[in-house]
Formats: C-alpha cells, structure tokens, sequence
C-alpha cells in the first residue's frame, strides 16, 4: 500500500510539474525519432525548437446550464416599487445569479398592456420564464418554475449579486389646473 502511495505522489508530481511549465523543448534524437521534453537537450544537439508558455488556464464565462436555460426559457420579472413582495422576488432572482428582464409596467404603457394580456390584471410581481407564468410571489413555487427550466440552483462561481434595487416609480403627473371661474356677467 505505501508502494502505491508512492507511486501516485511521484506520478502527480511529475504531473504538475508538466502543467506548470514553462518552455517546452523539441528535437531529434540519434536515431531521428522526436523528443519532446521540459528540459534542454543536450549541448550537441541541433535544430532544437523551443516554444515558451504562459501555463493553462480555462477561459472563464456563462456556465453551459445557465446560457442553455436562458437561450429556452428567458425569464422576465414585471414589478414594481410595491414592497417586499417585488423587493424579494428581484433578490431571489440575482441571488441565484439567474439574468432577468425587468420590467416596471407603471413606467411603461406597452409592458401595462403585456402584463394585462399575460395575466387579465395589473398585479406584480409576475415572473415569466419561457412560456410558463407565475402570477405573485411564493418563493417555493418561483425556485420550482426555475429548476424545471433547467436553471441552476446555485450561481456560478465568483457571482456577487447586485444589491436589490426596486423599479423606479413612475412619474407622478402634475396635477391639472383648476379651473379658473368664469367671469360674472
């Protein structure tokens, strides 16, 4: 057992020590075959190519899962300034590190119109993901609408969530004139 130890420690090392370096050296030997090594050849040998590396890296970007889910199922949240209940459903969301369209249907007149086709009211918060609705917020139900359209549970490594900003408000119209009395005759 301790042969095997052994053994694994120097094949992982040996291992490592090949993904950490840095030059890489190429060259034939007597016989005309190719080497290939991370250490210089000897000092007789000629035409030597050598190439220098940065190391390995992956290249870090949207998880396969999460760009699949979003590509099939876009979410999209209407809400508004209405209080925890928009407040919680906006901090579900980025907590989970899931990208959303969010849409405030007081500030817009088409997303009132949307909303209204969507659901025959003018309530919020509603999520959208894909074809399926969810009208108001209940945590349980939200993350279960998400699971099944294969959006993962966790965010991805290194997310931080912004922090919960509720919709800005529509604008409140300027009250009419009153009007001014008509002159007496």
């Amino acid at each position: 057992m301790k042969h095997q130890a052994w053994i694994f420690a120097v094949l992982l090392g040996s291992v490592a020590g090949v993904l950490h370096a840095t030059q890489l050296y190429q060259w034939k030997d007597e016989n005309g075959q190719p080497v290939y090594s991370d250490q210089a050849p000897p000092p007789s040998v000629k035409n030597v190519l050598q190439k220098n590396f940065q190391g390995s890296f992956i290249e870090v970007g949207e998880a396969y899962a999460l760009r699949m889910a979003r590509e099939k199922h876009p979410v999209t949240l209407y809400a508004t300034a209405c209080g925890p209940a928009c407040d919680q459903a906006r901090q579900l969301l980025q907590t989970r590190g899931i990208p959303f369209n969010d849409i405030n249907p007081e500030a817009n007149p088409e997303a009132q119109v949307a909303l209204q086709k969507l659901t025959g009211r003018l309530h919020v918060p509603v999520l959208v993901v894909g074809n399926d609705k969810v009208d108001g917020f209940e945590a349980g139900q939200w993350q279960a609408t998400l699971d099944r359209a294969g959006y993962p549970k966790t965010p991805p490594p290194g997310y931080k969530p912004k922090p919960v900003a509720a919709a800005t408000p529509a604008p409140t119209p300027e009250p009419a004139p009153s009007p001014q009395p008509a002159p007496a005759q």
